[in-house]
This record gives structure tokens, C-alpha cells and sequence, in this order.
């Protein structure tokens, strides 16, 4: 039992007092017979300071003193150390996240996450790409490495309802990640609990989180990180002196002060409205810009550190090769016929009257019932008819129960089209079969006989198969050879019964169908996703279900949308079904339009205009801006204005012709971002750091060697099965018996597992368990080597050095810097050589892989070991130069923040200001200023005076960077080995190679640089 005076500054303690091993910090007597002792956690590095008395040290015990006596068993230090090397494995590869997760990353993503968004000290940031650039690649990237680096646990996805099978999918399938969904059901489930505090990674979908009671529960929860995808849905508008804010805008209000770190994904952040764009980033980094004047400076300049935006048409692969094949996107006109002429007229006379007697009395869900029959209209013959059909029965129930439904509905618009399209489709319907504009029971009957009659005329038309549209397409088909070639089409529909017409006529065309739509399952999608890919199944016919989640590109070039969206981002999600990274082929898109309706007239002039416009942007990156960007208003109230008031379509037209090229192009431009695009991308770079991973032997031979080596050293049985791949028969319960916390952030250790491969292309191809850093059993055999074997570490072990080059001892450390708000700004490990003559210098910390473990008790000389000396040299040598590397991006950053930040604040402060005073003075002038106005101004300025000094301080800590004691990790005696005469390197030949190809390399006006002593396992 030790006694007080025994325990010493940095003796490692293990005692019932801490759950974890201690080093001391300091020993503080208090009064006669109590002792504070101060000490860091050698696994969390969390303080203690238990005050103990005489009697408790009985239950103390002195691990380690610091003298190596080199007599551990060198595996067991190998194992150790290299487990340390493992753990901290985000230092040594450079795209850590990249390779131990299931994915086939480009350059973009690449530079994106290590370049621009985990450089910053506190993540706030706008993904901006286009469209199939992978920005769900991306964010899954960034949540591995934060995890991996202890940088988060807690994360919360918020995305549109109908992204979330997709997100549960990619995290799990790609980055073995398991998220779990909350909706209402789990959230009534829960008994009045809040149900985020108990799980740390979720996904919820954006509307059911802006719902008051949702609000409410997340209100009193903390994130480390929040992802917001389809991020300009959180809009506010400023009118004037107002703005107006979404509830899904005071979502991202709520979520802003919650979550430490905050990442926004996007494809559309702009849509022509920069006041619009500015209130969305002011949700990163509130009062970041003052004004649309300062954001558009720092666009021009190029220096906004909150986002990144790269076009589609600048990315590239390795080879330097445009990822996204050329698209070409056709209009095919059609008239209709004199029948389909008659229906459509008189439908659309029917939904103008009623919708025109609708917004005359404000009753704008009635009015957006109308839209919806329009749409359904424009579709169709099957599905005009059908919808006519239920509401006319609908109609005739309330009427014999003598109901009149004019009543708001619970859910607007914007909630309707964002929801998933099963959901869609009910509320759609249920505003279709319900709502009428009639104020009486007569009026009710009226319309009620209206209806039927278009019932009994759309009855007619589709009794007579003359669809014109649909022998456009069996044209498009005959043109693309379809049935010759065996080539793959995708057909797009808005509407349910289309579909089911669709396939109904093809399979009687003798082709083989599959479909997607919004009634199936996820599973049922999937199934039918596989079908098309990997069958003879030539066609699938899917609604906007198949727009999102799906990826059909491997083996489909040809799409038809036999129907136009109304939301023109639904045309670009289409055409991003098959126009995405690993197309091979050209991309035909036909789009199938009318001439002689309201809608066709509007979309040739439309996609006309857009012709010319990309003739000169020599891009198509148009779809999904065509109303903002063209016309100021979205197509859907532009079409429905038309219907309401046919007399101004003529001026429609015009108005069209009348917008210049030059300014529709300016709009286009403004609208996609393209002046804040990056157009570079580093590929030297990247390749570089992919290079360094396999340098500091971190690749997959090496991870597996590993594993090979702890499995023997810890019972694990495993056994190698064919073509490479390993079954690990039985995992002993010491390693699947894991804490609580390591279940949460990694997984359950299996008792088994069948089939797994440490290389991610052979686990992909042989449907293997892919194992990395970051899987259980990985994880779970690196947490017991670190348990087991700290006294191996303490003890130090014997090495000799096959190339005789060595003779001394390499000291392994582990040292951070951290910065003024105690936050931990880098964290390294450093392995250092002392010579006999004690010289000092670096060695790659990989460097037990080259030398060999000697027997326990071998004899060697002794050396001079001075901690001190060790720690000296670390920080001065390698810490100071650390610091310096991180305070360049660090400095950049601040002053960033100080040109924008500090004087947007300060810019509104004065405003503030400004107003105060004008109130005063009118006040004074016998003016009836409420003190209410000015209190609430006054309020303000404070308020925008504490978010300045916040973020003075904040600027301030981020640039004050300090180094912390470097903890040694163990030490091993290295002694030149006993090789073969004729295998001994001849020192004075390898010196003429290096000096001839140094001066080889200078020849060619580069810089090389003599490396051999670091051990890198090259020397230039």
C-alpha cells in the first residue's frame, strides 16, 4: 500500500476512485489527514481531484515509475504502439474517412471536406454543388472523420421527409453508420420523454421538425453536429423593413444555437434572390453580413469562408476528365387532337371559373385543389378522368350528407410539396374530392352535375385510344431504336394513373416493365431499382418517388418525361437520375409538349428562351431556375394566372420575347451561383496526401497485418478463406465485452463474423464485411491491446534494425495544441530518434514495421534517457512548427471574420444607433413614438453589441494557440541487427545513387530534399 509521500507527480495510478487509469498531476495534503489528488485520464484525458483519506490509499496502486528497463515483450509493444497509431489514424492518412468507408470518392468531395470544410475550428458551412455532385458522399465523409478524430458524437440529419430512406441507406451502406428516423409515432411512444436525449444519431424529417411541439422537445437538446440537407428551404424574404420568415426558417433558428458545428447542403441556394440568400447564411453565422452589398463583395473577392459552390460542368475525375457526360435535351411537340382539344378546353373553363370564384373569396386551398386537376389534366387522358371521377363521387357524398367543405386546411402548400409523395398523393387527393368553391347546397349541385359531365367526356376521349402523346413516344422510341438495340428508357410521370397507363400500353407493346412509385416501400424500390440495372427489363416507368434515392446511370441514357412538373427542381432531379458520375454515355432527354394548351404555349417559350441561353453558357445548368430566373415568379402561379385570365396570355408571350438573352443569362448566372464557383481543383494535391497514407503504412495490407498479429496475441480465431478474405471464428468475450459508450459510437462486437476483408474493392465485389478503422471488432481489438498492454509500454522493449543503420532508442509521444476556449486545435504523435551521442531527430512513427522484436532480456549497452530533454526537443522542434502550420489557416480565418463579421455588426450597431437618436429627436419635437418602439430598438443595439464582443472573443481564442505537455507512449532500445555479410548495404555506393539523383531533379528546376533519415521508406 503506498503512502502519502510515495505518490509523486506523473505517477500512472489505477484505483476504484477513477474508472480509468491516472497520471498524477499534482498531490496536495489538506489538514492532517486528507490528500488531494490531482489527476488526467490516460484514455478520455478528463480531470480528477478526489480529496482522499489515509485509509483509501490502501485501494491505490503505483503502475509505472519512469525508468525503461527495455524488458517487455517487444510484440506486445509493437501491438501497443501501433494501436496508438491506429487510434490517431486521421494524423497519418491524410483521407482517413475516405478509405475506411465504401465509397469511390472524386476530387470535389475530396477537396470539400478536407479543404474547406474541416479546416475551420467551428464548422459553419453552405454546400453549394450542382446537382449530382455527391453531396450526400460528402457529409458522410465529414461526420467519419469527426467521429474518428473524438470531434462529435451527438449528430441530428435534417432532411425533407422523402430524402430519409435515402440518408438511412447511404450512411449505413457506405459509411457503416447506423442512424435511426423519429416521426410522431416514436415521439408518442416515448411517454412524454424526450426522445433525442436518448439517441445520439438521428434523422428527422425538416417538416415534421418545424411542427411547435417538435420545436418545443428539441429546444432543450445539444448537438455536435447538425446536417440541414435541401437547406434553402429554411427561406425568409425581407420586404422592406419585414421580413417573413418560414417555419422552416425558425427551425433553422432553433437549430442554429443547439449544434456546435452547423453544415448546410444545397443545389439551388440562390434562386435570384440575393437578400434571400444572405438570411440563409445568417443562419450559419448570424449577422455574418449586414447587407447583400457586403456578401456580394466577398463573393467578388472570393474570400467567404462559410461556403463553397463548384458548377458541374468544372468537375472533374483523376484523370483530369469531365465527370458528367454531355446532355441533350429535346422538345418534341405535338398537337392534340380534335376530341383531346374539346376535353382540355372544357376542363380548363371549369377549373377557371372555380378557381377565380375561389380567390375571390381568399380561399386559396380550394383554389390549390384546382391546380392540382390542371396538372392531372395536363398529364393525361387516364388521369384527368379518373381524378374527375373521385371528386364527383366525393362531391355527391357531401351533398346527400348536406356538407359544404370550404374550411382551411391544416397543411399549406409549401407542407404538401415537400412531404413524400404517398403522403403527397392523400392530402392531394383529399383537397381534390373535397373542397368546392360552392357556398350553398344548390351551388354544390350544380357543380356536381359539371363534373359528371366531364366525367362522361373524358369517358369518350380515352374510350377512343386516340392519346396523341402516346404516339409521340412510341416515335421517340422508334427514333432511339429502343426495340432494336435493347437500350434502357426511363419514362417520368407526375401521376399515379399515368403510370399505371403507361404500363398497362407497353407491356402491350410486348416490352418488359418495372415501375417506381410513391405506394411501394423501400424495399419494393429497391427490388425494382435492381431489376432495371442488372435484368432484361427494358423500361421503367416511375413517378417522382424514382426523381430522388435512385441511381440508374450504369445502364440507361435515354428519358422521357411524358409530363412536365410544375416545380421545375423536380425536371432537374429527373435528369439527375441518369445524368450523374459513371454515365458512359451520351444523355438523350426528351421532354413530350403541346402546342395548342396554356402550359405548352408557356413552356415553348420557356424552353426556347433557354436554348439560347445555353448556347451561350454553353452549359444547361437551367432547369431548375426557369421561373425565378426568367420570369421573377414560379411556373406554377404563372401557369394558373394564365388559365385564370386566357386574355393575358398573348402579353405572356411577349413579355417573354421582350426579356433580353443578355439579361436572362445575367439572371441565369446570378441564380446558379456562378460567380462564387470554384473552378479549380487541386488534383496534385490530392494525389499527394493519397500517397502519403500508403507512406505512413496505413493502407489495407497494413491494417490487416495488424489485425493478424493482435489476433494471435489475443485468442482471437480466424481462419483465410478463398480469394483473400478472412471468417474470424470466435471473438473471446474480454474483446466483445465493450462499455456502453463504445457500443454507441462503434457498434456490438459480433461473437462471429463469416466473411470479412480489410481491402474495400474485394469486400464491395465478394459481398464481404468491409473491416477499417471504425468497425467494432477493428476497434474492440485496439481498445483491449491499449488495456493490456500500457505495462509493455512503461517497461519499453528491444528492437534491432536489419539495415544496421540504428543504435539507440526511439521515443513515441503524443502531443496536442490547443486554443484559448481549451479546445483542441491539432493533436500529433511524434516518434524521435536519440543516437548514442544523443543527437535528436524525427522518424516516421510507422517505423516498428522495418525493424524486428528481439528476445526479452537481450543485452545491450546503456544510453542516456532524459524525459526532459525528449520534451524539450518535441515541442520546440515539432509542436512550435505544428502551431505555426495551424495558425496560418487560423489567422486567414480571423481576419475573414474580422472583415465581415466585426464590421457587419458594427455597421448595424451604428444603424441601431442611428434610429435611437432619430426617435429621441422626434420625440423632443412632440411626435407620438411608442417607448415600446424604442425600447425594442434599444434591445437590439445590446443585443448586436453582445454578438460583436462574442465573436471578438471567439476570434481572439481561435488565433491564441499553446502547446500541452507531450504524454510519452513508450520507448524501445534499437540495436543494429545481425545480417549476412553480403546483405549489408554499402553506405558510401547509396550516397553517390542520392547525390545523382538530387542533382537529377535540380537539373529539371525542382526542389528535392533529402529524407533518408526520417525512415519514410524512400529518400528523396
Amino acid at each position: 500500500m503506498p503512502t502519502r509521500p510515495q505518490i509523486q507527480e506523473d505517477n500512472v495510478l489505477k484505483s476504484p476512485f477513477w474508472p480509468e487509469k491516472v497520471r498524477v498531476i499534482s498531490v496536495k495534503p489538506i489538514g492532517k489527514s486528507q490528500t488531494k489528488i490531482e489527476g488526467v485520464g490516460l484514455e478520455t484525458h478528463r480531470f480528477y481531484n478526489p480529496i482522499l483519506f489515509e485509509k483509501d490509499f490502501k485501494t491505490i496502486e503505483i503502475l509505472e515509475e519512469r525508468h525503461f528497463l527495455f524488458s517487455a515483450n517487444g510484440e506486445s509493444l509493437f501491438l501497443y504502439l501501433e494501436a496508438n497509431r491506429i487510434r490517431n489514424a486521421f494524423q497519418f492518412d491524410p483521407l482517413y474517412a475516405v478509405n475506411v468507408s465504401q465509397i469511390d470518392p472524386l476530387p470535389h468531395q475530396i477537396e470539400a471536406v478536407y479543404d474547406y470544410i474541416i479546416q475551420n475550428p467551428r464548422i459553419r458551412f453552405l454546400l453549394a454543388d450542382d446537382p449530382g455532385a455527391g453531396k450526400t458522399i460528402m457529409a458522410g465523409l465529414l461526420i467519419k472523420e469527426l467521429k474518428y478524430r473524438g470531434l462529435v458524437e451527438r449528430i441530428l440529419i435534417v432532411a425533407p421527409g422523402h430524402l430519409k430512406d435515402q440518408w438511412l441507406r447511404e450512411m449505413k451502406d457506405k459509411f457503416q453508420e447506423n442512424f435511426i428516423f423519429i416521426d410522431r409515432n416514436v415521439m408518442n411512444a416515448a411517454w412524454g420523454q424526450n426522445v433525442f436525449n436518448d439517441r445520439n444519431m438521428v434523422i428527422i424529417s425538416m417538416d415534421f421538425a418545424k411542427q411547435e411541439d417538435v420545436m418545443f422537445t428539441l429546444k432543450d437538446t445539444t448537438w455536435n453536429l447538425c446536417i440541414v440537407d435541401e437547406a434553402h428551404k429554411m427561406s425568409a424574404y425581407k420586404y422592406g423593413e419585414k421580413i417573413n420568415k418560414t417555419q422552416r426558417y425558425s427551425l433553422g433558428e432553433l437549430l442554429s444555437p443547439i449544434t456546435n458545428y452547423l453544415l448546410f447542403l444545397t443545389a439551388t441556394p440562390h434562386r435570384g434572390d440575393p437578400e434571400n440568400f444572405r438570411l440563409l447564411l445568417d443562419l450559419l453565422e448570424p449577422g455574418f453580413f449586414a447587407d447583400t452589398a457586403m456578401l456580394s463583395e466577398s463573393i467578388q473577392k472570393r474570400d467567404n469562408p462559410l461556403f463553397l459552390r463548384r458548377l458541374k460542368e468544372d468537375l472533374k475525375d483523376f484523370e483530369g476528365a469531365p465527370i458528367f457526360p454531355p446532355r441533350i435535351v429535346k422538345t418534341v411537340k405535338y398537337f392534340l387532337s380534335d376530341d383531346e382539344r374539346k376535353l382540355y378546353n372544357t376542363v380548363t373553363e371549369y377549373v377557371e371559373k372555380h378557381f377565380n370564384k375561389a380567390l375571390a373569396k381568399d380561399n386559396r386551398n380550394v383554389a390549390f385543389a384546382l391546380t392540382i386537376l390542371q396538372r392531372r389534366l395536363a398529364s393525361s387522358v387516364r388521369a384527368i378522368r379518373k381524378s374527375l371521377e373521385r371528386r364527383y363521387s366525393r362531391l355527391n357524398e357531401l351533398y346527400e350528407k348536406g356538407q359544404l367543405i370550404q374550411q382551411k386546411m391544416e397543411y399549406d402548400e409549401d407542407y404538401i410539396e415537400d412531404l413524400e409523395e404517398k403522403e403527397r398523393w392523400e392530402k392531394e387527393e383529399e383537397l381534390l374530392e373535397k373542397l368546392s368553391s360552392a357556398e350553398t347546397l344548390e351551388e354544390l349541385k350544380d357543380e356536381i352535375e359539371k363534373v359528371g359531365e366531364l366525367v362522361s367526356l373524358a369517358k369518350e376521349v380515352e374510350k377512343k385510344e386516340i392519346e396523341t402523346k402516346l404516339n409521340r413516344l412510341k416515335e421517340v422510341m422508334d427514333d432511339e431504336r429502343i426495340r432494336q438495340t435493347g437500350a434502357k428508357l426511363l419514362i417520368f410521370t407526375e401521376s399515379r394513373d399515368t403510370l399505371d397507363y403507361l404500363v398497362e400500353k407497353l407491356k402491350a407493346w410486348g416490352y418488359s416493365i418495372t415501375s417506381i412509385h410513391g405506394g411501394m416501400d423501400l424495399d419494393a424500390r429497391i427490388k425494382s431499382e435492381d431489376n432495371f440495372n442488372n435484368t432484361q427489363v427494358q423500361i421503367m416507368v416511375s413517378t417522382e418517388a424514382g426523381g430522388e434515392g435512385i441511381n440508374l446511370q450504369r445502364r440507361c441514357w435515354i428519358m422521357v418525361n411524358y409530363d412536365i412538373p410544375w416545380n421545375p427542381n423536380r425536371l432537374e432531379q429527373r435528369m439527375g437520375r441518369i445524368h450523374r458520375y459513371g454515365q458512359q454515355h451520351e444523355v438523350h432527354i426528351y421532354n413530350l409538349i403541346t402546342t395548342d394548351t396554356i402550359e405548352g404555349k408557356i413552356y415553348n417559350a420557356l424552353f426556347e428562351k433557354l436554348s439560347r441561353i445555353k448556347e451561350h453558357l454553353g452549359s444547361d445548368r437551367v432547369f431548375d431556375v426557369i421561373g425565378e430566373a426568367i420570369i421573377g415568379k414560379s411556373l406554377k402561379d404563372l401557369i394558373m394566372d394564365a388559365i385564370a385570365n386566357p386574355k393575358t396570355m398573348d402579353d405572356l408571350l411577349k413579355n417573354f420575347e421582350r426579356i433580353l438573352d443578355e439579361e436572362a443569362i445575367m439572371k441565369v448566372r446570378e441564380t446558379s451561383l456562378e460567380a462564387l464557383a470554384t473552378k479549380h481543383i487541386d488534383l496534385t494535391r490530392i494525389l499527394g496526401e493519397q500517397r502519403k497514407a500508403k507512406e505512413n503504412k496505413l493502407v489495407p495490407e497494413y491494417v490487416e497485418e495488424f489485425f493478424k498479429r493482435a489476433a494471435e496475441a489475443l485468442n482471437i480465431k480466424k481462419e483465410e478463406r478463398e480469394n483473400g478474405l478472412w471468417r474470424i471464428a470466435s471473438v473471446p468475450f474480454e474483446i466483445r465485452n465493450q462499455p456502453y459508450e463504445f457500443k454507441v459510437k462503434f457498434g456490438e462486437v459480433q461473437r462471429e463474423y463469416l466473411k470479412v476483408s480489410f481491402d474495400k474493392e474485394k469486400a464491395f465485389r465478394t459481398q464481404a464485411e468491409f473491416v477499417a478503422m471504425g468497425h467494432p471488432i477493428l476497434e474492440a481489438v485496439v481498445n483491449t491491446i491499449l488495456t493490456r498492454y500500457i505495462q509493455s509500454a512503461t517497461d519499453g522493449a528491444i528492437f534491432s534494425d536489419p539495415e544496421r543503420k540504428r543504435d539507440g532508442v526511439i521515443w513515441f509521444l503524443e502531443a496536442e495544441i490547443k486554443d484559448g476556449k481549451n479546445e483542441i486545435a491539432g493533436k500529433r504523435l511524434f516518434a524521435i530518434y536519440q543516437d548514442r551521442n544523443n543527437a535528436l531527430s524525427f522518424v516516421n512513427p510507422a517505423i516498428l514495421w522495418d525493424l524486428k522484436p528481439e528476445p526479452e532480456h537481450s543485452e545491450y549497452s546503456e544510453i542516456s534517457l532524459d524525459k526532459d530533454t525528449i520534451m524539450s526537443f518535441v515541442i520546440s522542434e515539432g509542436l512550435e512548427n505544428y502551431k505555426k502550420e495551424l495558425l496560418q489557416r487560423r489567422h486567414r480565418n480571423a481576419e475573414i471574420k474580422k472583415k465581415y463579421g466585426i464590421r457587419s455588426l458594427e455597421s448595424q450597431i451604428l444603424d441601431s444607433d442611428g434610429k435611437i437618436s432619430d426617435y429621441e429627436t422626434r420625440r423632443i419635437k412632440d411626435e407620438n413614438i411608442p417607448e415600446a418602439t424604442i425600447q425594442n430598438e434599444v434591445r437590439k443595439k445590446e443585443d448586436l453589441e453582445n454578438k460583436k464582443q462574442r465573436l471578438q472573443r471567439e476570434i481572439e481564442a481561435e488565433v491564441h494557440l499553446y502547446p500541452t505537455e507531450p504524454r510519452i507512449l513508450g520507448a524501445v532500445r534499437i540495436l543494429p541487427g545481425k545480417v549476412r555479410a553480403d546483405m549489408v548495404s554499402d553506405e558510401e555506393i547509396e550516397q553517390i545513387g542520392m547525390k545523382i539523383a538530387l542533382e537529377y531533379e535540380r537539373e529539371y528546376k525542382r526542389t528535392p530534399e533529402d529524407v533518408s533519415s526520417q525512415n519514410l521508406g524512400y529518400d528523396i
